[in-house]
């Protein structure tokens, strides 16, 4: 009599790392908190995160798009010779809204990859 052991994946392997999930909500808190330039260190800890380790698609897109919303005001600012002194101030409160419902739908992405692991 034979026994067969499954092999399940381990955890980090299916898994999206904790550092995109704590950036995924320290985005929108540091944008509304006025801190949009330093909110900028999370974008990109998302972005690469979910890029490199996240196996579901959706995930990566959403990541993307939290990263494509952070950076049109940002170049704007940069480019602009009469911006004002800080990012925060120079943003208009639709690119703000929208940092905060892509940053939104990025954690509720990565609620649902949590919520449905792929069985193996």
């Amino acid at each position: 009599m034979t026994t067969t052991v499954e092999s399940h994946p381990t955890r980090t392997s299916r898994r999206v790392p904790l550092s995109v999930t704590v950036s995924a909500w320290a985005v929108p808190l540091m944008v509304v908190g006025q801190f949009a330039l330093i909110a900028g260190v999370p974008v990109v800890i998302a972005l690469v995160g979910a890029l490199r380790r996240a196996p579901d698609r959706a995930v990566r897109r959403a990541a993307t798009l939290v990263a494509v919303t952070f950076a049109i005001p940002l170049v704007v600012w940069l480019t602009r010779p009469d911006g004002a002194p800080s990012l925060s101030k120079d943003m208009h409160p639709v690119f703000v809204g929208l940092i905060v419902a892509a940053s939104a739908a990025l954690i509720v992405t990565l609620h649902r990859a949590r919520r449905h692991l792929p069985a193996r």
